[in-house]
């Protein structure tokens, strides 16, 4: 993904200064919203290692299938509940658009050491 291209993650931004700085390990997201919005564009970007680095150790797997066949166009939040730079839990609520249809999500993530992660998150309807 070029630096110089929109980020996938729905920002105003560029790529090279939104989510790819948190990709390198360059910065840490400051909030829950701002890891689920770098974890979209990981998906986008086939960036499988981050999407693991950025699972909680608690609930990740062993691994993390960066299957390609799924073209992602589109983050839209729906709703977030907490997650904020003093907070240490956090939901949002989103809406992944896909070529074949829509992931709509409530996703959970916890701060641990500092850093958010992603917990787990329920699929809605």
């Amino acid at each position: 993904m070029r630096p110089d291209r929109p980020c996938p993650c729905g920002s105003t931004a560029d790529y090279g200064s939104c989510c790819q700085p948190l990709h390198l390990g360059e910065r840490q997201a400051d909030t829950a919203e701002q890891l689920m919005r770098s974890r979209y564009s990981a998906y986008v970007a086939g960036d499988a290692t981050y999407v693991w680095r950025t699972w909680h150790p608690r609930t990740r797997p062993s691994d993390v299938d960066d299957d390609i066949s799924v073209t992602w166009t589109r983050l839209q939040i729906v709703d977030i509940a907490a997650g904020g730079i003093d907070d240490d839990v956090g939901e949002v609520e989103f809406l992944a658009h896909h070529r074949h249809g829509v992931l709509h999500e409530r996703s959970r993530f916890a701060r641990r050491a500092g850093r958010w992660f992603y917990l787990d998150g329920d699929i809605l309807d």
